[in-house]
């Protein structure tokens, strides 16, 4: 079903990570939306709908990130929005006090892929599409934030600290390049559906680093939200869509936090 009123149709909008989780529903809500959608991934998840297209990126790799909006330009000749969406989230502990499971525990390597893939990605991406938005005298980049960024989160210290900065990073680009007719927006999804993405690994991980059972980590989350209920992807993609759009023109360097009222309160 079609939603005229956002008037997103024909623009070019790149979404990094697009192939699963909440990438791939915005990735769909966009292209109903009649946008033209680009998907940077390392593999694809093909969509039958002509405006649907893949480039099989390495998102924390600045050369490929340079190759891929280098050869949409030259495809489409503009870029319109560029979605941050790409993450990934290893549960480790700063110190295993139990030490019973030390791979549990922080380490150079999981430090380097996330902030590789959460930090990195954002930047090599909006710093060559701002090149081209500074020319066109228009852009919006949409940072994939989280609510662990606003609130932290046991035993995601890393994933929570790299959320953060990308909080850090809308306000602080958003001053940069308000002058230039570009808005950067935040937002901080909470508690959503499942997606697919929490394999066995990740939730024995993270049931460690809580001193909890995997039984006991997903309890009835809608006794913490007041909405009483988990978030639909849906509802996060229609938010994207909502903020590709002139409609929400006058909204920049802010987060907003979509999680059902969900906090610390």
């Amino acid at each position: 079903m079609t939603n005229n009123w956002l008037d997103i149709e024909n623009k070019v909008i790149i979404v990094t990570g697009g192939s699963s989780g909440i990438g791939r529903q915005i990735v769909h809500n966009l292209l109903d939306n009649k946008a033209i959608v680009y998907n940077a991934d390392l593999r694809d998840s093909p969509m039958d709908h002509p405006h649907y297209h893949f480039k099989e990126t390495n998102v924390a790799d600045e050369a490929a990130v340079r190759g891929t909006v280098t050869s949409i330009l030259e495809e489409q000749s503009q870029i319109d929005v560029l979605v941050n969406n790409a993450g990934i989230n290893l549960p480790r502990l700063l110190v295993d006090a139990k030490g019973e499971k030390p791979e549990y525990e922080m380490n150079r390597k999981d430090l380097d892929l996330m902030f590789g893939v959460n930090l990195k990605g954002p930047i090599f991406f909006s710093q060559e599409v701002s090149r081209y938005f500074i020319k066109a005298k228009k852009g919006v980049i949409i940072n994939v934030s989280s609510e662990a960024g606003q609130e932290g989160s046991e035993g995601q210290s890393i994933y929570s600290a790299t959320k953060a900065a990308l909080i850090g990073f809308t306000r602080s680009w958003a001053k940069e390049l308000g002058k230039h007719n570009i808005r950067v927006v935040a937002i901080a999804p909470g508690i959503l559906e499942e997606t697919g993405l929490r394999t066995q690994e990740y939730e024995e991980a993270l049931a460690y680093t809580r001193n909890t059972t995997v039984d006991q980590l997903n309890g009835d989350y809608s006794k913490s939200i007041p909405i009483r209920r988990v978030g639909q992807l849906t509802e996060v993609a229609d938010l994207v869509c909502y903020l590709s759009s002139d409609k929400s023109s006058y909204i920049t360097g802010t987060t907003i936090n979509i999680s059902g009222g969900k906090s610390r309160g």
